[in-house]
Order: C-alpha cells, then sequence, then structure tokens
C-alpha cells in the first residue's frame, strides 16, 4: 500500500499543479520554464564558488593537512568536553556537507551509534550547517562580493554549536 502511494506522489502532485494552473488559467509550461531559467541562472552565478571549493576540500583531506590539524586539535576539544574523535567532524562539517557524513559515518561506525561519541557526532550533524559552502554558494548567488562579518559571525555560531552538542549529549547521555 505504501509502496503505491510512493509510486503515485509524483504524478498526483503534476496532476494537482496541471489542474490548479488550468482552474487559475495560468500557463503552466510557460511558468515552468520561466523558474528553470530563473534556476539555470542561479547555477551560472554559483558555478565558480562551486569550481573553487570542491577542489580545495578534497585536496585538503588528500595532503593529510586535514588529519594533521585534527591531530593538533584533539588536546583542545578534550579540555573543551567534546569528545576528541569528533574533531574531524568539527573541523569538516563548516566546509563540506558530504565530507561531514562520512566523517560522522566514520565516527559512528567505530564508537557505536549508542555511545556518547556516536550521539554526539549525531547532533552536531543535525544542529549545524556546511557554513562556507552556504556563503559561498548564497552570497555568489546574489553578487554579495564583501561578506565582511557574515564568516566569522557564522563560525562563531558552529562553535556554539558544537560546544552545546557536547554539552547536551554529555548531560542526556554521558
Amino acid at each position: 500500500m505504501m509502496s503505491t502511494i510512493l509510486a503515485l506522489a509524483v504524478p498526483l502532485i503534476l496532476a494537482f499543479v496541471g489542474i490548479c494552473a488550468a482552474v487559475k488559467g495560468v500557463d503552466a509550461f510557460r511558468t515552468m520554464s520561466k523558474g528553470v531559467l530563473e534556476g539555470l541562472k542561479t547555477v551560472k552565478d554559483m558555478f565558480p564558488a562551486l569550481l573553487v571549493l570542491f577542489p580545495a576540500i578534497y585536496m585538503l583531506r588528500a595532503s593529510g593537512a586535514l588529519d594533521a590539524f585534527t591531530d593538533f586539535l584533539r588536546p583542545f576539544f578534550g579540555l573543551l568536553g567534546i569528545p576528541s574523535e569528533v574533531a574531524p567532524l568539527a573541523l569538516l562539517r563548516p566546509v563540506s556537507g558530504g565530507a561531514a557524513t562520512a566523517a560522522a559515518a566514520d565516527i559512528i561506525h567505530s564508537a557505536g551509534a549508542d555511545s556518547l561519541v556516536g550521539r554526539t557526532a549525531a547532533v552536531m550533524m543535525g544542529s549545524s550547517e556546511t557554513t562556507l559552502y552556504v556563503i559561498a554558494v548564497y552570497f555568489g548567488a546574489a553578487k554579495i562580493k564583501d561578506t565582511r562579518h557574515a564568516i566569522p559571525a557564522a563560525l562563531c555560531a558552529d562553535a556554539a554549536v558544537f560546544l552545546v552538542s557536547a554539552w547536551i549529549c554529555r548531560l542526556l547521555y554521558g
């Protein structure tokens, strides 16, 4: 029953949109074409930021610099009450959602989903955003060149998220 509903979801949504457009007298094809054109313009504006960001993330991981920086920060994380095992996640999350997801999966696999470390990693993933990626994409799409205080403020918010995630997990599960 559920698989049938899921299989029919997209056709039903398209039919609903078509019926609403016909009732309101809107040319659905023309409206959707305009939307696609606006989307392509946004992609054109975002593409340069993405073209720089993705290779930079790959080079950071491939060079071993991320591992060295993570090892350097582990004692500091311990002093703040953040499990040192989540250090790679905290460093990757503001930069890359995919890399952070891989780091979180690795942490949860090695520590266990019900462990304090696994739960902390899950809460960090759910509570934070890929800050630098979002800023690069949205500011690029809006043609904002001066990010001024946006990046420091967003990174401070990420730091607060990581601290509070560890604190809440330690309080609830520690």
